[in-house]
């Protein structure tokens, strides 16, 4: 990963994800080391959890759920996402945090 998150050519951001399944809410809930932790009310059953992370994360960047993508990590906690359409700068300021040195 490139110590800024985006793509050489600026067309996408990747992520590490540690993902939060059965929360009571869904929310970015800060850094966990290099990855930001996100809850999402979804099971961890039959890919829900991955979908809810999916749409979540396109509804606080507000882009499409198709620019988000799980590229590792489907059936781990730990995942890594490539989103489309966005630089570092907007999804820190949609997270709401600074994100880790990469």
């Amino acid at each position: 990963m490139s110590k800024d998150y985006s793509s050489p050519d600026g067309t996408y951001v990747t992520l590490k994800i540690h993902l939060h399944p059965r929360a009571a809410h869904e929310e970015i809930n800060g850094l966990r080391g290099d990855s930001v932790k996100v809850r999402v009310t979804a099971p961890a059953l039959e890919d829900k959890a991955n979908a809810a992370l999916k749409k979540f994360v396109a509804k606080k960047l507000k882009i499409a759920v198709s620019h988000v993508e799980i590229i590792a990590g489907h059936h781990s906690r730990e995942k890594l996402l490539r989103i489309s359409g966005v630089t570092k700068a907007e999804v820190e300021k949609a997270f709401g945090i600074p994100l880790p040195p990469g």
